[in-house]
């Protein structure tokens, strides 16, 4: 049987176990600082330190990103395997579309022909379509952004880390050399040792301390080039920016059609009108209106809704002036019979204005970020003489 055995350069290897130990030693000397070291210039440290910098916000970035994108972790660690395996990845179903389909089948158990039942089916089929923007945000916005920042990171900064390191190496030899030199000068006078003359040990250290040099200003070259490749890296990263808002802009965009047509949709089918959330304009003056006080009403500012009485029912449509609203406190609590009303939790204090016509049971209310009907039983008045301004 012929055994075959790797051809091991001896010399080499004794040269490679030398070098490590020297620098070991070079090493545990700074750490004591029982020895000098090399610092690297300022340019260089500063080109080092924007290394750290990019490298360390862009792995932030990307990380974010993709936790936006994929907010399911376990979800994002499966695209990471087939990644890695070349291997396509498993289409699965958005939590939008298991919500469009539980939509569409709950609408179609219900009776398509009942208003609810369509309301669900048109719902679902508009979720639908968001989940399907979503995929297409998505793979843009990894095609766009993440992968070609990943691709940064996994090619361009993992080189400038190998050569990084292979520079500190040769500046650990640099620094190990200069200490011989140091050595052999102080043996200078003395006898011989090993058969090798002090003189000629110096001239040896004073060789390797040459060649070492020689090697050290050349990776140091070669480091700082790649260190000056980021800025081009950043304006190629300024780029693949822009282009991840603008499949943003265009998501939102397409999202906000989507839901435009379902409500224009669900419009003609009819039925009883939603509350309608107020925007956060109007939410914030309130709370800054009710906290810095009231402003004094004068004689002309009573509502000219005042002056109209009528029998109007609560659930028929009605016209409201939100301009000037008072404050109100809630006697006891109440649960909304229906979704014109608020429900409503003693103590609280909301926003009151009267209806357009005046209704003699009710009141118009604002309640945080939403508005709706109130009786006038449940609620006492805080602002007789002052109104507020939203």
């Amino acid at each position: 049987m012929n055994i075959h055995l790797p051809n091991f350069n001896v010399k080499n290897l004794v040269k490679e176990a030398g070098s490590t130990i020297s620098r070991v030693v070079q090493l545990t000397e700074e750490k004591l600082g029982t020895t000098e070291r090399t610092e690297y210039d300022l340019h260089f440290q500063n080109l080092a330190e924007r290394a750290d910098v990019t490298k360390t916000w862009t792995e932030k970035i990307v990380r974010d990103t993709e936790s936006v994108l994929i907010p399911n972790p376990q979800n994002r660690v499966e695209d990471f395997i087939f990644d890695k395996i070349e291997k396509s990845k498993p289409k699965r179903l958005s939590n939008l579309e298991h919500l469009a389909l539980d939509m569409i089948e709950a609408g179609g158990d219900f009776g398509q022909d009942l208003p609810y039942g369509q309301a669900l089916i048109k719902a679902g089929q508009a979720e639908q379509k968001l989940g399907q923007c979503e995929h297409d945000f998505i793979a843009t916005s990894g095609i766009c952004f993440t992968q070609p920042l990943r691709k940064f990171l996994d090619g361009e900064m993992k080189t400038i880390g190998k050569e990084r390191g292979i520079l500190e190496s040769k500046r650990l030899d640099l620094d190990a050399c200069k200490t011989r030199v140091k050595k052999a000068r102080s043996m200078l006078g003395q006898q011989s040792k090993d058969g090798i003359s002090p003189e000629a040990a110096l001239e040896q250290a004073e060789r390797d301390l040459r060649v070492a040099q020689a090697e050290f200003d050349r990776q140091s070259e070669i480091t700082k080039l790649l260190l000056d490749g980021i800025s081009t890296s950043q304006a190629s990263h300024l780029r693949h920016l822009h282009a991840f808002i603008q499949t943003q802009v265009r998501y939102y965009k397409q999202c906000g059609d989507v839901m435009e047509q379902l409500q224009r949709e669900l419009a003609n089918l009819g039925g009883p009108t939603p509350y309608i959330p107020l925007n956060a304009t109007e939410a914030i003056a309130s709370k800054s209106s009710s906290s810095a006080g009231a402003p004094d009403r004068g004689p002309g500012n009573n509502h000219s809704a005042n002056s109209v009485a009528s029998g109007h029912k609560p659930n028929q449509p009605m016209q409201v002036s939100t301009d000037q609203m008072q404050r109100a406190r809630v006697l006891c609590s109440y649960d909304a019979k229906d979704h014109t009303e608020l429900n409503l939790s003693a103590n609280e204090v909301i926003f009151v204005t009267e209806c357009s016509p005046i209704n003699e049971d009710y009141m118009y209310g604002k309640q945080g970020l939403m508005k709706g009907l109130v009786p006038r039983a449940f609620v006492e008045m805080l602002d007789e003489e002052h109104d507020v301004t939203l």
